[in-house]
């Protein structure tokens, strides 16, 4: 158990004990945040950056940390988040291992992680942890609140359980409800880690850390996030050099796009907490919308009030398809805003939003250009 914490982080306490949405109390938490460029006089230059699930809250370099972020080309003064204009503020999700409360987190009733006794997570926890943020911050009313993924579902219940915490939106290949494709996969993935035995019933160390499954998980993730054109076009079916291969193996990896499966895996296992993964995980599964307010889908995106929003999508991720963000841009405009969907031609799938700046940067600099 092993929480993995950038440098620089900061942390605001959560009230003790915090109400969690399927009945649980956690006790003695905190959510990790970092922030970048200033409030303005007005105080109503605030963003909120939502991340997906296995983010942490360093989106880009800033004074506390210099190292590169994972949004680093989009995050900084000039650009597309222009840090000279916006006061930026990113959340780690609670559950996560990444310096929020999570399974890996001390409990302070017993000195020992919290592992699978953490309470269980929902969504809705983790717009409450961020919006609790939000208002410890002194922010009265975001300008905009911006989620990727996972964090595209955690801005529409922020939206929807704290009415008027923020002005606009940018929906990032997000959903308003998991669809049973998604639920599928994320199935196959937990069951993958606790079919590990080294899982333990998530009573696990670094010595023995359920690495197999992980490393499954991860690759069918990894398998989804990015789109059959571009598996095609970035490696079709160019086989590895001899002197790569196991030859005393006679079914390992031959081909280049499973070298680079395998790479992706091996870089992530040891990087995020298994236990975390799982709570994360099955929280995206259990969102729907409309539980926020006993109705439809539709009916939990009209309740929502906001003056603008965008949600953006990709033609060819399988993983939060396009029909999702459209879902969100016309139940966000049934709500009365001004609500706009864009769908990109990018070839890199769901994970788009974090490499093909050429498109993202122009759409999302653009919207906030505009506000």
């Amino acid at each position: 158990m092993t929480e993995y914490i950038p440098p620089g982080t900061r942390f605001i306490e959560l009230p003790s004990p915090f109400p969690m949405k399927r009945g649980g109390r956690l006790a003695g938490g905190r959510i990790a945040y970092e922030t970048w460029g200033r409030r303005n006089a007005a105080g109503d230059n605030s963003v909120l950056i939502l991340p997906g699930l296995s983010p942490d809250a360093h989106a880009a370099a800033n004074g506390d940390n210099p190292a590169p972020g994972w949004w680093e080309a989009m995050l900084g003064p000039g650009k597309a988040i222009d840090t000279d204009r916006w006061h930026v503020v990113c959340v780690n999700p609670l559950g996560s291992c990444k310096g929020s409360s999570g399974p890996a987190s001390i409990d302070p009733a017993t000195g020992e992680p919290w592992r699978i006794a953490f309470p269980d997570v929902s969504i809705e926890d983790v717009a409450d942890a961020a919006a609790h943020v939000v208002r410890a911050l002194g922010i009265e009313r975001l300008a905009c609140v911006v989620g990727n993924s996972m964090g595209g579902m955690a801005a529409l219940a922020l939206l929807a359980r704290h009415p008027g915490i923020a002005r606009s939106h940018v929906n990032v290949s997000g959903a308003a409800r998991a669809l049973p494709f998604s639920i599928a996969i994320r199935s196959l993935q937990r069951e993958c880690i606790r079919l590990d035995p080294h899982w333990n019933g998530g009573n696990y160390d670094q010595a023995g850390y359920p690495e197999t499954g992980m490393r499954i998980a991860r690759k069918l993730g990894v398998i989804t996030y990015r789109s059959a054109l571009e598996w095609d076009g970035r490696f079709g079916r160019v086989r590895l050099d001899s002197d790569r291969r196991d030859d005393d193996d006679p079914f390992g990896l031959e081909f280049e796009v499973e070298s680079y499966l395998e790479a992706q895996a091996r870089r992530f296992v040891r990087n995020f907490d298994p236990n975390c993964y799982l709570y994360l995980s099955r929280s995206m599964d259990w969102f729907v919308i409309g539980e926020s307010c006993g109705g439809t889908t539709a009916e939990g995106l009209a309740r929502i009030r906001l003056e603008r929003a965008l949600a953006i999508g990709v033609h060819t991720d399988i993983l939060f398809p396009l029909q999702q963000q459209e879902e969100i841009a016309d139940g966000l405009r049934a709500g009365g805003a001004d609500s706009q969907l864009l769908p990109l031609e990018s070839p890199q799938g769901h994970d788009a939003f974090l490499v093909d700046f050429d498109r993202f940067s122009p759409a999302i600099g653009g919207f906030l250009a505009a506000l």
